[in-house]
């Protein structure tokens, strides 16, 4: 699989993802390697490397993120997956929705909901 890169009217206060390619991300022009938290203003490394690995603690960014975001758009890898109950109900009752789907399709969402201006976050596996 080779880059699939976006190219669109970018929010300049808001983190914008450039590219996906296996094993890592091009975001707001910075390269990272490996699974990554997208939060409106900044982005963190995240341990996760499959869904099995997806916990509330390490989705803590997010829930304690201020200004607070409305919905997390879970980015599972190459294909979407479940979501244990465990971490659904922990962003539930942060106030948090959550939308499962597989990375590429997170990319492309997350960068329609910011462009709107919307409260969201994104937590993307690497493929």
């Amino acid at each position: 699989m080779n880059a699939v890169e976006f190219h669109a009217v970018r929010p300049a206060d808001r983190q914008y993802i450039e590219s996906y390619q296996p094993g890592g991300f091009r975001i707001s022009g910075v390269r990272y390697d490996g699974s990554v938290i997208v939060l409106p203003d900044r982005c963190v490394a995240w341990g996760a490397s499959s869904m099995a690995e997806v916990t509330s603690d390490g989705l803590a960014p997010i829930c304690n993120a201020q200004p607070s975001v409305d919905v997390l758009l879970l980015g599972c890898g190459a294909r979407m997956l479940p979501l244990s109950r465990t971490v659904r109900d922990a962003l539930r009752s942060a106030g948090i929705g959550v939308d499962v789907m597989d990375t590429g399709a997170a990319c492309r969402t997350y960068n329609v909901l910011a462009g709107e201006a919307r409260r969201v976050a994104a937590a993307l596996i690497a493929l």
